[in-house]
């Protein structure tokens, strides 16, 4: 396939960016959407240009590092996949593509296509894990007996990544449904009753800081998320939410 991509370039965080046109030839259909910059990056190389940079790490859908926003869809236009287990045979030969970074206000563009997601892991920071004792007392997990369903739906919370798609796709640039998931892994299984008013209440708080915006119901989240992470999510966060500040 032969191929005219149009990326965005930012010399750095401080500097103006602007969408820039190259060319690329003779790519396999066969190949996943990172081996194709993989070859326009070695072409540019080459050329004594400057690579275009991007996030990318595991490449099999597990870290959710790789965030490109293509032809105006996180992730690119299949679903249930993230840019790196994109294909080329989701486009045709001739085809002009867009890509870009993730855009928020919490994700500040630090070069090319890599965004700053930090914001997420302080979000995590602030309540997103389970307090151990450790003083040799400590309770074996599975003498801990757990409903199936209520295992099962703590297990599909548990599947995200941290890639920041919901966050690219709403418009609202709303967080909620990454603060959802990892509020719900914890919220349906009794090791995480100890500290569940405080863990919602700072997740929630800590995400309202960062700058991401508010949820309205629109969906699109769910639809782009590369893990499926259910709306259903959002939803216990606000119970979950609304128990702890009556509680307070």
């Amino acid at each position: 396939m032969n191929l005219t991509l149009k990326i965005w370039r930012q010399k750095d965080s401080k500097s103006k960016g602007k969408m820039v046109d190259y060319k690329v030839s003779d790519i396999s259909e066969h190949m996943s959407f990172l081996e194709m910059m993989d070859v326009l990056n070695e072409q540019l190389i080459n050329k004594g240009e400057d690579p275009v940079a991007f996030d990318h790490d595991c490449r099999e859908g597990i870290c959710g590092m790789c965030s490109m926003f293509i032809n105006g869809e996180a992730h690119g236009p299949d679903r249930g996949v993230t840019t790196c287990q994109l294909h080329m045979r989701m486009f045709k030969d001739g085809d002009t593509i867009t890509i870009e970074p993730f855009r928020a206000k919490a994700f500040p563009v630090m070069k090319d296509l890599v965004v700053d997601r930090s914001s997420f892991d302080r979000i995590q920071h602030a309540g997103g894990y389970i307090s151990v004792n450790t003083s040799g007392n400590t309770q074996d997990a599975n003498a801990l007996p757990i409903a199936k369903e209520a295992a099962d739906k703590a297990m599909d919370a548990a599947t995200c990544i941290g890639c920041g798609a919901c966050v690219a796709t709403c418009k609202n640039a709303s967080a909620m449904l990454f603060v959802g998931a990892k509020v719900s892994q914890y919220a349906l299984l009794p090791q995480g009753q100890v500290e569940a008013t405080e863990r919602v209440q700072n997740m929630v708080k800590q995400m309202d800081l960062e700058g991401f915006g508010n949820c309205t119901n629109t969906g699109a989240c769910e639809v782009e998320c590369p893990k499926g992470i259910s709306l259903e999510t959002i939803a216990r966060m606000n119970r979950e939410y609304l128990t702890a500040s009556i509680k307070g």
